[in-house]
């Protein structure tokens, strides 16, 4: 069943969250990047916050730029973007490596759909990593999130980058490989109703769940609310 993960950038921000109805919490700081890494205090913060009701994981920044001491918390799950990765090919051994030994938290594979502006390895081979490991976690997102990209677009989405039909052929071969999915890049309802027969384990949102609609405003209950409401939804597409 497909779940809403929340990505927050505070307790307070997580106990609206929980009040939404999420069902994973992540921990990231916007400012600091796609997967910007949050201090560990705030991290710390939201662990005690959200406790046992629900996991929670936190974006751990990017791969390339060599902060990989994963904090000494209570996580479900830690990831790193692979901006910059793509002339760095040891981030596959190093992945692999770093799968293969640590047990909690999971760590999550990223990869960026929009590799080529991120300098950062295909998807493709995110996954085919990911496929070698039964039983891990992929995450499909964004890394340009401004103007600042080749689309020249305010707020690019996955769907900017990726065609539909990609994207579900993608989600699943990684289900058929016992991996776990979750879509994020910008996705707001019109995204997640278009892939949500993708059928995607989570769909990760930050940006649609604020009040103002922008990942740099502040997480509100009644936009989680609606969110997890869409996604239970049975009116969906291929809801079941």
């Amino acid at each position: 069943m497909t779940q809403l993960l929340v990505s927050v950038r505070s307790a307070a921000e997580a106990r609206s969250a929980l009040a939404g109805g999420a069902g994973l919490i992540d921990v990231k700081e916007p400012a600091h990047g796609a997967l910007g890494r949050a201090a560990t205090q705030v991290i710390h913060e939201v662990v005690e916050v959200v406790g046992a009701r629900l996991p929670v994981s936190a974006a751990l920044g990017e791969w390339a730029d060599d902060q990989r001491i994963i904090p000494d918390l209570a996580l479900n799950f830690v990831k790193w973007g692979l901006a910059r990765c793509a002339r760095r090919p040891a981030w596959r051994r190093e992945l692999a490596a770093l799968l293969e030994t640590s047990r909690r938290p999971q760590v999550v594979l990223a990869a960026y759909a929009d590799w080529e502006c991120a300098q950062a390895p295909p998807a493709e081979d995110v996954l085919a990593l990911a496929v070698e490991h039964p039983g891990s976690v992929l995450l499909l997102d964004t890394h340009c999130k401004d103007a600042n990209n080749p689309l020249q677009k305010a707020r690019p989405t996955l769907l900017d980058w990726l065609p539909v039909a990609w994207v579900e052929d993608w989600c699943g071969r990684a289900r058929d490989a016992g991996v776990r999915v979750a879509l994020a890049g910008s996705l707001g309802e019109p995204e997640i109703r278009t892939l949500f027969p993708a059928r995607p384990d989570w769909f990760a949102v930050r940006g649609a769940a604020c009040m103002a609609g922008d990942r740099h405003g502040t997480i509100a209950a009644e936009q989680v609310r609606r969110l997890a409401d869409l996604i239970a939804s049975p009116e969906m597409p291929g809801a079941s």
